[in-house]
């Protein structure tokens, strides 16, 4: 998983649960299309007109506070985006998040550097963040066990072929 590039919507801080799938929707949407669809949609009803497989988010601290509601991380996935990026996780928010296979990167000093529309590219393996101004920021890779779950598509794909292969080997 190596480089992810997309166009960046920008958030601030606290963004919750609630605004990225409305809670309303928790029990009654199962399809992945229709989840998708209603990614953000109180914060920014422009968000699911303009976003595009490989497009980033980039937020404040606390991104995917409030319920652990899973769909907060797969309504993301489901739309193919290329990461969430984020000063700081709630810790179930962060974790649903590689449940899904989607990258969620903590990378401080991006907002004020960067507006909705520009576009990003990111090195997961070394850690780098190209800036439009051609300047860049350093994060920490993702751990060798994370990326594999990403380049699985996510938990389920992961242990799904971690069991394959281990079955073929008896």
């Amino acid at each position: 998983m190596a480089i992810i590039k997309g166009k960046v919507f920008v958030y601030g801080h606290d963004v919750n649960t609630d605004v990225i799938f409305p809670g309303k929707y928790t029990y009654t949407v199962t399809d992945p299309k229709e989840i998708a669809s209603h990614a953000l949609e109180d914060e920014d009803p422009d968000f699911i007109k303009e976003v595009k497989p490989g497009d980033i988010i980039v937020a404040g601290k606390n991104f995917g506070c409030g319920s652990s509601r899973e769909q907060a991380a797969f309504c993301f996935k489901y739309l193919g985006m290329g990461a969430v990026i984020a000063e700081s996780y709630s810790r179930i928010y962060f974790r649903n998040c590689i449940n899904a296979g989607l990258p969620a990167l903590e990378i401080k000093n991006l907002l004020g550097r960067i507006k909705r529309g520009d576009t990003l590219e990111i090195n997961t393996e070394t850690g780098t963040v190209f800036l439009p101004d051609g300047s860049t920021v350093t994060f920490p890779p993702l751990p060798p066990e994370v990326d594999e779950i990403m380049q699985k598509g996510g938990l389920d794909e992961y242990i799904k072929a971690k069991l394959a292969a281990k079955n073929s080997n008896l």
